[in-house]
């Protein structure tokens, strides 16, 4: 079988990151650092260079800063359910940093790209 290498780049482009931000929905609830999608958004045309560096050093160095693993769990309750003693009448709520979530957008795009390239899913 033959053996073949992933092409991976580890520079991570201002458009891609700027298209992803663009694609959250302003609707959403605050995220853990505060700041809405909505908000997020408008400020991305001024700090999307240094969030592209960020997130380039991060990808190249295989490092996440431990703020940015950070995270919030709420649970809901489900309306309308009987017996509110069953897990399954409860819903998590996980609010992450928002560079966290355009991170891990970015390469599940990355791996899905790869994936059609090389033909791994059916």
């Amino acid at each position: 079988m033959e053996q073949r290498a992933f092409n991976i780049s580890s520079i991570i482009l201002k458009k891609e990151i700027s298209k992803l931000i663009r694609s959250f929905l302003n609707s959403k609830a605050l995220k853990l650092d505060g700041i809405p999608n909505k908000g997020f958004k408008v400020v991305t045309l001024v700090i999307a260079k240094d969030l592209v560096e960020i997130a380039s050093y991060c990808f190249a160095n295989g490092i996440i800063p431990k703020s940015l693993k950070e995270f919030i769990i709420i649970v809901l309750y489900k309306e309308g359910k009987k017996n509110y003693s069953l897990l399954s009448s409860y819903r998590p709520i996980t609010f992450k940093n928002m560079l966290v979530k355009v991170l891990k957008k970015y390469i599940a795009n990355i791996i899905l790209e790869a994936a059609e390239e090389y033909k791994l899913l059916f």
